[in-house]
């Protein structure tokens, strides 16, 4: 592949992602929504089944409450809960300020979940996850409005015994390879990265399609711009370097992310199917349910 076409440049109309969907990128890339698989939809042998989730604000305990068996109302409207599967994701904001008895109670919960595998990543309210050289020079600029009266620390994510952590890595699941990223551009809270230049910088940092490691599902908080990135105010805040990184030199089979809690929900443009799975509304109560996909089990794998 020509190395033209997996260089992304800084979009200059990337810090206005609103005017920038809908006056120009609107119409030159595809974005079609589609619909959810059920939740109980049988898992299958030969395919590997993801159970998405995020954004759940400490308010996980309301999908365990069923019990990981579907519950039916009157209506036959089946209850949000947690479905069975292979792999659980969780796409970050699982506390709301990063407190220690949080992050504690957080990996007992998804300790107790029967996925073989789970796989977690920060979102912005994960304070502390960020390494830094002088925590609590960053606490003073940053975080002094929560730890008055919060118990943050560095390094909470080493607390997370129970899953696997991705920070700008990566894993492998049954051949399937997995790739998290935590950042976002909301100022004022954890892995705050500016649109342009500073956040390009690390998107730059997932492997391209035609490297050894290729990406099969790409893990991040924020959306990227376009899908299922609409806001409270009805704006857009999805991040322009990340759709151009995603569609020219990562292309995953699946992008899975949060941040924007009013849309939840599922996209394509016909190579990438993207997944903001977010459950919680804006006053940060559970509302949405989990998100499942397959993936072929590849040649060779088992899931014995």
């Amino acid at each position: 592949m020509e190395i033209d076409a997996l260089e992304v440049q800084i979009d200059p109309r990337s810090r206005d992602p609103t005017e920038l969907w809908n006056r120009y990128l609107s119409k030159e890339r595809i974005c079609r929504p589609i619909p959810a698989l059920s939740l109980d939809t049988p898992v299958r042998d030969d395919a590997v089944r993801f159970v998405c989730v995020s954004d759940t604000h400490e308010d996980l305990a309301s999908l365990l409450a069923s019990k990981l068996v579907p519950r039916r109302i009157a209506n036959s409207v089946p209850q949000r809960y947690i479905p069975p599967g292979d792999v659980f994701v969780h796409c970050g904001d699982f506390t709301h300020i990063g407190e220690k008895a949080a992050v504690l109670k957080f990996n007992k919960q998804i300790g107790e979940l029967p996925h073989k595998h789970k796989i977690v990543i920060a979102g912005n309210h994960e304070i502390g996850f960020e390494d830094s050289e002088d925590f609590a020079a960053k606490i003073e600029r940053n975080f002094k409005r929560f730890t008055r009266y919060c118990d943050i620390q560095p390094e909470l994510y080493k607390l997370l015994t129970n899953c696997t952590y991705l920070q700008n890595s990566f894993t492998e699941v049954y051949g399937i390879r997995i790739y998290g990223s935590p950042y976002q551009e909301t100022k004022g809270w954890e892995f705050y990265r500016t649109r342009g230049e500073s956040i390009l910088e690390e998107w730059l940092k997932i492997p391209t399609y035609n490297s050894a490691t290729p990406i099969d599902v790409l893990l991040t908080h924020s959306p990227p711009l376009g899908h299922n990135d609409i806001g409270y105010y009805s704006e857009r805040l999805g991040c322009a370097e990340l759709l151009n990184v995603v569609e020219k030199r990562v292309r995953p089979k699946f992008h899975v992310f949060g941040h924007i809690h009013e849309n939840n929900g599922i996209t394509t443009n016909d190579v990438t199917t993207f997944i903001n799975a977010s459950i919680c509304n804006n006053d940060n109560k559970s509302v949405d349910s989990p998100i499942i996909f397959d993936i072929p089990l590849p040649e060779g794998q088992s899931k014995n």
